[in-house]
């Protein structure tokens, strides 16, 4: 399947909705990218390579959080920078993943990406509030590969 075609334009534009609602809580910047061009299942590395190569750690706090889904091989991973990762209890990626793969295993993807993007905006506040002269340093749109 192509990435165009995952989400309908009513629910990207949940998704990218909820992007700039958690936003509005936290300096975090959080991203979603869809992907279905791997022959074979993506690694770790390969997601972190993908959180690079989409400007993840331009972040002046190092505080991105990358939603990574690939398409052809039903794969959902999260990762976040070393700033998130130096202040957030061990079990809170953990969560995330569960609200999120509950609803893929609905069939229900933008409602469980939506769901998880709020929660992180909620959850990363009391680490990274959100600042007055807050700058959106990342695009909301979803990236597609």
């Amino acid at each position: 399947m192509n990435p165009e075609d995952f989400f309908t334009p009513e629910e990207e534009q949940r998704i990218v909705n909820a992007i700039r609602q958690a936003e509005k809580n936290t300096s975090g910047e959080i991203r979603v990218h869809l992907e279905s061009k791997n022959k074979d299942k993506p690694t770790l590395n390969y997601v972190w390579q993908v959180f690079e190569a989409i400007g993840m750690r331009e972040t002046k706090q190092a505080n991105g959080v990358l939603f990574y889904i690939d398409i052809n091989h039903r794969m959902f991973s999260i990762v976040a920078d070393e700033g998130i990762n130096k202040v957030v209890p061990k079990d809170f990626w953990e969560a995330i993943t569960k609200i999120v793969t509950g609803g893929f295993k609905q069939g229900k993807y933008a409602d469980a990406l939506e769901q998880g993007v709020l929660k992180v905006g909620e959850q990363l506040k009391q680490y990274f509030p959100y600042q007055n002269d807050d700058v959106n340093e990342l695009p909301d749109e979803i990236s597609k590969h």
